[in-house]
């Protein structure tokens, strides 16, 4: 479901309209999360981690407002329901990659099963977009497993508009004096949220990370 933003009582709505209209930025922030804590309790449980960490950041999502914003047909803003996670699948002989989109649901165990499906169907698929049908309600998330990289950022080129949805990009994990933590991007237009609010978003994903157990 799409929500439209009562104009006349949205405290951002001038943010909004100069950063939609006259200035149109996206910016990023890069942050480092502690995944020693999860990362143990998904090996525990036999859990692989990159479905894992998705459905953390899909919930997450879901108490972030400005992370699922959108604009109708008539470029009023909005925000959805919930917002399904559309992510990358590395081809190892050509060293290509493919987008899959999984519908989100709040069942980790349901969610977690639907992505293995997915991967296991649509995975050999070469070319942009290996499963069709994607929604408008998405974000995007992906990995760059390779390298742990301090800071990373995307660019709408031409003048065109940053995406609302945020762009979310995460790296490889590293372990210093005992703690495993990993780099990621956030890309968001500043239309849609501003730092507080991707602070916010970056706090309570980390409370999560430290805090929940998942299990099939």
């Amino acid at each position: 479901m799409f929500t439209p933003i009562d104009l006349a009582t949205w405290p951002r709505r001038e943010h909004f309209n100069y950063y939609r209209n006259i200035l149109p930025v996206g910016y990023t922030m890069n942050v480092r999360l502690d995944v020693t804590r999860f990362k143990a309790m998904l090996d525990q449980n036999g859990l692989k981690f990159y479905p894992s960490f998705i459905w953390c950041v899909s919930h997450n999502i879901l108490s972030h407002p400005a992370f699922r914003m959108a604009v109708d047909k008539e470029g009023n803003p909005g925000t959805h329901d919930v917002v399904h996670p559309n992510y990358t699948i590395f081809h190892e002989d050509d060293h290509t990659f493919s987008d899959i989109w999984t519908e989100h649901s709040e069942d980790f165990a349901a969610f977690y099963r639907a992505v293995q499906e997915d991967i296991q169907t649509y995975g050999g698929n070469h070319g942009i977009k290996a499963k069709a049908g994607q929604p408008w309600n998405f974000y995007c998330i992906s990995c760059v497993p390779w390298v742990d990289f301090e800071s990373y950022t995307s660019h709408v080129a031409g003048g065109g508009q940053p995406n609302l949805f945020p762009v979310i990009t995460y790296g490889k994990a590293t372990e210093k004096e005992g703690r495993l933590t990993l780099p990621m991007a956030i890309n968001i237009a500043h239309a849609a949220a501003d730092g507080w609010h991707t602070a916010q978003f970056v706090n309570t994903l980390q409370e999560l990370l430290d805090t929940v157990t998942l299990s099939l």
